[in-house]
């Protein structure tokens, strides 16, 4: 885990600490390591070191990591989450009915001998120990021993001449326990701990049936991890060279896998100064998409069309352009810049042609001069070798 923490600090620097889990195992290897080295100063002067060996003991908790991974176990916490509210409403009604009824017990069962299920701990002798008993029953765990006990009302069982405030001495009753447990153990155990069971059960058929109609809140949610790590700061706003690798990096059914640009364009998003997009209007422009209500034409929308400023926007928020302009600009870059290319070649094999033909002609004149010079050559040779014949004659 020290390794772990040091790379990750080398590779992350100031951004480690912006990740909890990461403050997670931070605090856990401090705790460790400040246990080896200060072990005997803190027993003796601060805290015992037995706490420390159960703040280490926390690391299991990194495990948890892996329900960002399985999309099944995420729905299951999802809908045991959106249960507590309910879950607490049936917890106060469970313990009205119990205190209600360790009341009776209080009164009924009180000086009961102990025997079976009615023990020094296990009694109704005291509210706590009714509370405790009562708990136990609604489990349906050892209810028939509590039963056994309470109706022990005759000898050798029970010893009814014994003085105490009970009439009966330390003797149950029959009809009384048998209506009391009964209907204890028809309310708690039959009704009240199965709307325990009920609600999470309703609640995960609920998260089911989102998730297999479309969008939900953990959807988003984890847009939001996503969009944290490429908005640090949280300035509500990412570079457009930013945002087709933020669209391929999220999961379905929000991610739109790479080659995205026009999907990207033809969502009309705005861009505003320094070349920035708003996360509300990715956000509404990935929903959009996934519903399938977004214009995917572009050919019929203006070019000069005005953007909508809305009031959930930051006030550094000044629309410049949009993704649809932006690709028809990068379009027309691209036409211009091809054409340049095509019109400097075509000038480049007309300036080779050129020359080429220029050196043909230039040759074609050398061998036309050469064959001009050669017979006027000839003539003169003859004509010296004729005078000098003559002059020796």
């Amino acid at each position: 885990f020290t390794i772990e923490c040091v790379m990750k600090l080398i590779a992350l620097n100031f951004k480690y600490f912006t990740i909890p889990w990461n403050l997670f195992d931070f605090i856990i290897v401090i705790a460790s390591i400040l246990r080896g080295l200060l072990e005997e100063i803190i027993e003796k002067y601060f805290i015992n070191p037995t706490l420390l060996r159960v703040v280490r003991v926390a690391r299991v908790g990194r495990i948890l990591r892996f329900v960002k991974g399985a999309k099944s176990i995420r729905i299951l916490i999802f809908a045991y989450a959106v249960s507590v509210p309910a879950l607490f409403n049936i917890g106060l009604l469970l313990f009205l009915i119990m205190f209600i009824y360790s009341i009776f017990g209080m009164s009924f069962f009180a000086y009961v001998r102990k025997s079976a299920g009615i023990t020094d701990l296990l009694n109704f002798e005291t509210f706590p120990n009714s509370m405790i008993v009562l708990f136990h029953i609604c489990t349906n765990a050892g209810w028939s021993d509590v039963f056994q006990a309470l109706t022990n009302d005759q000898s050798p069982d029970c010893d009814p001449t014994i003085i105490s405030r009970s009439y009966k001495g330390d003797c149950g009753d029959t009809i009384i326990a048998t209506l009391y447990l009964v209907s204890y153990v028809i309310i708690t155990s039959l009704v009240v701990v199965n709307m325990y069971i009920a609600v999470i059960l309703e609640n995960f058929s609920q998260a089911q049936e989102d998730v297999q109609q479309g969008l939900t809140d953990d959807d988003y949610d984890m847009c939001y991890e996503k969009w944290q790590r490429l908005d640090p700061s949280g300035s509500q706003f990412i570079r457009y060279d930013q945002l087709s690798d933020f669209i391929d990096g999220l999961q379905p059914p929000l991610r739109i896998p790479k080659p995205n640009r026009l999907v990207l364009a033809a969502m009309d998003l705005p861009i505003c100064e320094h070349d920035r997009i708003h996360y509300v209007d990715i956000f509404d422009g990935i929903t959009k998409y996934f519903l399938g209500i977004f214009n995917v034409s572009i050919a019929n929308s203006e070019a000069n069309t005005s953007i909508d400023i809305k009031k959930d926007r930051p006030k550094d928020y000044h629309p410049i352009t949009t993704t649809v302009q932006r690709q028809r600009e990068l379009y027309l870059s691209r036409m211009g810049l091809k054409g340049f290319r095509t019109n400097v070649e075509r000038r480049r094999n007309e300036r080779k042609n050129r020359e080429s033909i220029v050196r043909k002609v230039t040759t074609d004149e050398l061998i036309e001069s050469d064959e001009l010079e050669t017979p006027t050559l000839a003539s003169d040779d003859n004509q010296n070798h004729e005078t000098n014949l003559t002059t020796s004659t």
